[in-house]
């Protein structure tokens, strides 16, 4: 079948482990001094991994890829102890794998395993009747954490009278709909921005945009990245790209952005000036 699952890029792999634990499905392990998939059945595919990844060794792709096994990943699990089973059942929850949420609990309850409870230093409820999945405290992915942004407005009837001008200069934005080979990419400053910038960051178009062409997509959602890195290498070399703007969120998997430049500019041979802004989630450059 095929479906999303993680590629590990060897050559700027460095073995340093940090992506280990944050796997604990066991899909992944250090052999030979190198990060290595040993399973395609230990690995969800949601890519917690990826943003502890200093290098930028890993993404996720999708591809041709045994299904993902939730019984044989328990088997690996439950020998970790009670901590890395509440953390394996709230990166399902948050992630909202409600069918193999509910067979890793069928799992604990079959083998006489306790479920973390809520009583139990904060950890998950045991699924409810319904086969839904609960709210539970966020441990895993920090992109897909729950959390409500309070923001402060004028009193009721005040509103500002500036009306704010849009800096785009292009269409498509998208990646996968761009034409390498569009007149606009000459002699531009690029703008290579995530999915979710333009949301979250109210500058976004005063700030960021200005003066440049803009190119988005997402490194979790979308599939075909390796396809990404292809076609930005090649509006590369096809164009004098004076300088590259990357932004980003501050979550993890969210480097996944850079981490496609990155490559592209390697295939493409060509050096060109790189600028990193990482916005919060409450919507601040850092």
């Amino acid at each position: 079948m095929k479906r999303k699952i993680i590629e590990i890029d060897e050559d700027k792999c460095t073995g340093c482990g940090q992506c280990v634990p944050d796997c604990p499905e066991g899909a992944i392990q250090i052999i030979d001094g190198k990060a290595r998939l040993i399973s395609d059945l230990f690995c969800d595919g949601l890519g917690a991994c990826i943003g502890t990844c200093p290098e930028g060794a890993i993404c996720v792709v999708e591809r041709e890829a045994a299904p993902y096994d939730e019984k044989k990943v328990m088997e690996n699990i439950v020998r970790q102890g009670p901590s890395v089973i509440k953390a394996h059942l709230e990166h399902l929850a948050h992630h909202g794998q409600t069918d193999f949420y509910n067979q890793a609990i069928e799992y604990l309850n079959e083998h006489k395993i306790s479920v973390p409870g809520m009583a139990q230093a904060g950890g998950l409820p045991h699924a409810p009747a319904t086969g839904g999945i609960p709210h539970a405290p966020h441990a895993g992915c920090p992109g897909s954490m729950m959390k409500s942004i309070t923001r402060n407005r004028p009193a009721s009837g005040q509103k500002s009278t500036e009306k704010a001008e849009s800096e785009l200069r292009q269409w498509p934005v998208q990646l996968k709909l761009l034409n390498p080979a569009a007149p606009y990419f000459d002699n531009a400053d690029l703008l290579i921005s995530a999915d979710c910038v333009p949301f979250a960051y109210a500058g976004f178009h005063t700030e960021l945009l200005r003066d440049k062409i803009v190119i988005i997509f997402c490194p979790k959602l979308d599939s075909d990245l390796e396809g990404y890195v292809t076609k930005l290498a090649e509006i590369f070399k096809r164009h004098t790209i004076k300088s590259i703007t990357v932004a980003r969120m501050e979550v993890p998997c969210c480097s996944g952005v850079r981490s496609v430049v990155d490559k592209a500019l390697e295939r493409s041979e060509k050096k060109i000036e790189v600028r990193e802004k990482i916005i919060t989630i409450q919507g601040d450059l850092k």
